[in-house]
């Protein structure tokens, strides 16, 4: 048997092939959200969340995606700037998603709306699972011991993605904060929230 004919005899159907080799893609505007069931966890691993089904409900979303729940810039910048800013009150849901454990993201939500009013969900992506289906995930092994989410914010509407902020430098504040997001002050800003940013 020649080599061509051996390499034909156990090639691998096209379609596995294209499944392989086919790059991830860093989700965009105007893709709808993954649809994954059981992989965001809500205060307990027994509390799942599919986003997909949940922004198909609403007309507007806001979903922060954050390197560690309780670092410094987290919890101090990006989160409050969000928190603070009179626009977000537009939107039906505020959700905040990191490659943590749910009891995690839960002490962190306690930290940062100790009264439980403000409506933010915190979300914990525990095996990564999610952050890798946006394709923004980034090896944080350095600072934080393995696979972390880069920091973004995104706006959804009608399920799909309307906007998306993400720091270039995977962990800093010069995109993602609510003001380049929501605009400076209460009616300013796009109202279409279409920086040219991506």
């Amino acid at each position: 048997m020649s080599l061509r004919t051996a390499a034909r005899r156990f090639a691998l159907p096209s379609s596995t092939r294209a499944f392989h080799t086919t790059p991830r893609r860093l989700i965009k505007k105007g893709d709808p959200l993954p649809s994954l069931e059981g992989v965001l966890h809500e205060s307990s691993p027994g509390n799942k969340v599919n986003l997909a089904d949940e922004a198909s409900k609403v007309n507007r979303m806001i979903i922060l995606g954050v390197p560690a729940a309780f670092s410094p810039a987290c919890s101090a910048q990006h989160i409050p700037s969000f928190l603070s800013h009179p626009r977000t009150k537009e939107f039906d849901t505020l959700a905040v998603i990191s490659v943590n454990d749910a009891f995690v993201m839960k002490a962190w939500g306690e930290t940062l709306d100790p009264a439980g009013d403000l409506g933010v969900r915190f979300l914990a992506d525990p095996s990564g699972q999610y952050t890798r289906a946006l394709d923004l995930a980034f090896d944080g092994s350095a600072i934080f011991g393995g696979d972390r989410s880069k920091r973004y914010s995104m706006i959804v509407e009608d399920g799909k993605v309307k906007e998306l902020y993400v720091e270039p430098d995977n962990t800093g504040t010069s995109v993602s904060l609510a003001d380049n997001v929501l605009g400076k002050e209460a009616g300013t800003g796009n109202p279409h929230f279409d920086s040219g940013r991506g």
